[in-house]
């Protein structure tokens, strides 16, 4: 998840749907509650532990936290090398798991596939949006953890394509490997309040209509791959608060031609696929 959430267009809710714990994941963030924060308060630190699920969350936070600082520079250095060969492993890897996420639909209706298409339609357009230049002030960069945590947290939309958005992606890539924690610090705790509102939505949902809200998040993860697409053609550029050139707008296009590049990101897009249904199979067999 820490390192789906790095890459732009690939949400680490995705990675939480793909390996079987997104609900659960839900449920125990929406532990996290006024409940807690008051024993927090009062320093009853036992009481405030029993009252969440800290032992599914602690080594999730950590392995997220452990991928983010120690893959950010890997994987720029990746993305901005070799676009398409990266590019095209995450497609496999989304576009299989959406055909392994429709498992958990229990009954499948008209309503099921009016929301799975509302969530791919929502999922395209915000895709093809126009990144803006932003203010890198201080309550800006809490706005865009709040926003980007919640993108981050619904399979299909990524967090880190929302920074990039709102122009934020690379000054905030710059804050991790440069070690500027008040930056950092200043986006989590954003983050931290997103996180700990939105899921109680979510879980309000999943638990009101379980199947229409998986609909949408299958929807999400499939209008996902109009980002995710490979090959593309940048028609326009801008220059972001860091003086760096940033894609604006692009198109997919076709490979132009068939070469080693695109065989070895046809072959890394096989194996995407092949990892999200091994995965698929070891879950099934595990339950």
């Amino acid at each position: 998840m820490g390192a789906a959430n790095v890459v732009p267009g690939v949400s680490g809710g995705t990675m939480a749907l793909i390996l079987g714990i997104y609900e659960e994941l839900i449920n125990a963030i929406r532990s996290i509650n006024l409940k807690f924060l008051r024993l927090i308060t009062l320093f009853k630190i036992r009481d405030a532990l029993t009252s969440v699920f800290w032992l599914f969350l602690l080594p999730i936070c950590l392995g997220i936290l452990l991928a983010t600082f120690s893959l950010a520079e890997a994987l720029s250095w990746l993305l901005d090398s070799y676009p398409v060969i990266v590019w095209s492993f995450f497609f496999g890897l989304i576009l299989s798991s959406v055909f392994a996420v429709s498992r958990v639909v229990k009954k499948w209706r008209i309503p099921t596939f009016i929301a799975i298409a509302l969530g791919a339609i929502t999922a395209y357009f915000l895709f093809g949006l126009i990144p803006v230049s932003t203010p890198d002030a201080p309550w800006f960069i809490f706005a865009s953890g709040f926003i980007a945590i919640c993108a981050m947290i619904l399979p299909g939309i990524s967090g880190a394509y929302i920074l990039v958005l709102l122009g934020k992606y690379q000054y905030i890539l710059e804050a991790l490997n440069n070690k500027d924690f008040e930056t950092l610090l200043t986006l989590i705790a954003g983050a931290m309040v997103g996180l700990i509102s939105f899921v109680q939505v979510i879980g309000w949902l999943l638990k009101r209509c379980h199947d229409l809200t998986m609909a949408i998040l299958i929807g999400l993860m499939l209008g996902s791959l109009r980002k995710i697409w490979p090959w593309k053609e940048t028609l326009t550029t801008f220059i972001d608060s860091q003086g760096k050139e940033i894609p604006a707008l692009q198109i997919n296009i076709l490979p132009p031609s068939f070469n080693s590049e695109v065989g070895l990101a046809l072959l890394l897009m096989l194996v995407g696929i092949l990892v999200v249904l091994s995965l698929d199979l070891w879950a099934h067999k595990k339950g």
